[in-house]
């Protein structure tokens, strides 16, 4: 008789492979440690935002070399503790780095149980809970844009739900190319304004349509989009021979958080039949807010929306929605294979509620656990008086730089973005000289060297169109006060008083 296929291993598998019990002796001490170290320290004021290292000193540090044999517990402990000290904290009330900052015990709950459960919603058989959690919390977002029905995924972040939104766009107009790609397809042309994220270049790259058929709609100053300009873009790439078909709108941008005349907008597209969406992975949130909803007017007219709840309602990383008005199965025959190890048809419960094939994506995160849980937790008013406190803070911080010396706005902010430049004595007089915004652009990079090597705070900066370099000040985290703000501007003059 041959002999079975592994007789001749010598693994024995009577008994488990792994040491339950050390490794729950291990979980409880992580958890220690993270509550400690992860939770309440990264969160005092008291602590440093940063502990800064350089790229080889880090190395050194934390050992990054993987060895044949496995550590011991202490080591191991050891490790968890130099992750959480030398990471960035972007919990801590100090942290205007990001889009995100914040930490929300609720949501960071969901993300616990999220990993444990450590499965997919890509049907209900092997997540039950999570793919009606899914189902509800979509339901209400898309309630708040103003639809009754409609669709919708989690997706990994802003930038892949515009992607979608794209590819979505593209087989409603042109079905057969999903089958057949674009080799039969007219020369496509996108539309986003100057302002708009630059996920929509990428998306153009990854789908085929390329980035020389994105073309990008002038902006007024405030950065908001033009409708005018758009209707003329338009025009001129028809009259060149390409096929119009997607808008993109944004709805808070990155840098200057512009809010685009949505209604203009959806104007132009229904004269010209194309695919509006929204990019609202920003100022989305707003629409919690009745003071703040006025931004988005007219965003129920979109074919689609983006929106990020990981960024203002402090979810946490990573939380993005695609919201879609169609409720015809739209996604599903857009991504749809049907692979037969898991979409069967023939079942024992509904099948719809198997939304996996209705993702690009396989596996997939179950992100709607957090945002539920702190949805329970706040409820909506609690989710609106979170906005409305990130744009009051933001206020307050405005008026106070007004009254100080050397601050210069880029412009008065409509959202929660306050750009501004930090004019240091030395050079205050010298505004009209040729020199001046030369020297000024080195300014914010230098004081964000000192405040990082410090570890006092983490504040971005960027150029933007013919502005040197200036800061753009962010605050979503509701644990921020106004001595942690007056902190700030105190702070900025103390490292770029000298320069």
């Amino acid at each position: 008789m041959a002999e079975p296929s592994g007789a001749g291993d010598s693994t024995p598998l009577e008994c488990p492979g792994l040491d339950t019990a050390a490794g729950e002796e291990f979980l409880q001490e992580v958890f220690q440690i993270l509550l400690q170290e992860g939770v309440r320290k990264s969160t005092d004021v008291t602590q440093k935002v940063c502990d800064w290292k350089e790229p080889q000193e880090l190395r050194e540090l934390l050992d990054l070399e993987l060895r044949s044999d496995g550590e011991g517990q202490e080591r191991l402990l050891q490790r968890c503790r130099d992750v959480l000290r030398f990471s960035v904290r972007t919990g801590h009330p100090r942290f205007f780095n990001q889009l995100f900052s914040g930490l929300d015990h609720h949501a960071l709950a969901g993300r616990f149980l999220t990993e444990t459960l450590n499965t997919s919603p890509y049907t209900y058989e092997v997540a039950p809970v999570l793919v009606l959690m899914e189902e509800q919390v979509l339901a209400k977002l898309r309630e708040l844009v103003g639809w009754s029905s409609g669709d919708g995924i989690f997706a990994p972040g802003g930038s892949m739900s515009n992607m979608l939104a794209m590819n979505v766009a593209r087989f409603r107009r042109f079905p057969e190319s999903r089958s057949r790609g674009n080799w039969d397809l007219p020369r496509l042309g996108l539309f986003a304004s100057q302002e708009s994220h630059y996920s929509i270049l990428k998306g153009a790259a990854l789908l085929g349509i390329g980035t020389d058929n994105v073309h990008l709609v002038r902006t007024d100053q405030r950065g908001k989009m033009i409708p005018e300009e758009l209707e003329k873009e338009i025009q001129r790439v028809k009259a060149e021979g390409s096929e119009p078909l997607f808008v993109c709108a944004t709805s808070g941008t990155t840098v200057l958080g512009a809010f685009d005349p949505l209604d203009a907008i959806a104007d132009v597209c229904a004269r010209h039949g194309l695919w509006l969406h929204v990019d609202a992975a920003w100022g989305g949130s707003a629409l919690l807010s009745p003071r703040l909803r006025h931004l988005l007017a007219g965003i129920h007219r979109a074919d689609s929306v983006t929106w990020n709840p990981h960024k203002l309602l402090m979810v946490g990383l990573q939380c993005s929605a695609f919201l879609l008005r169609d409720s015809s199965g739209l996604l599903q025959r857009c991504h749809g294979v049907g692979a037969s190890y898991l979409f069967q048809r023939d079942k024992f419960y509904d099948v719809s509620l198997d939304t996996g094939d209705k993702s690009p994506q396989c596996g997939r995160r179950a992100d709607g656990l957090k945002l539920w849980i702190l949805w329970k937790a706040v409820g909506t008013r609690g989710l609106a008086q979170r906005v409305e406190r990130a744009f009051s803070a933001t206020r307050y911080l405005l008026e106070q730089m007004k009254r100080r010396e050397g601050f210069q706005l880029v412009m008065e902010p409509e959202f929660i973005n306050l750009c501004f430049w930090f004019i240091p004595p030395s050079l205050r007089g010298q505004e009209n000289s040729p020199e001046f915004w030369e020297k000024l652009g080195k300014v914010a990079p230098t004081i964000k060297e000192k405040m990082i090597r410090r570890g006092s705070m983490m504040v971005g900066y960027q150029p933007q169109g013919s502005h040197v370099n200036f800061f753009r000040q962010i605050i979503t985290n509701p644990a921020v006060t106004r001595q942690d703000l007056d902190f700030f501007l105190d702070e900025i003059q103390e490292l770029g008083w000298d320069l």
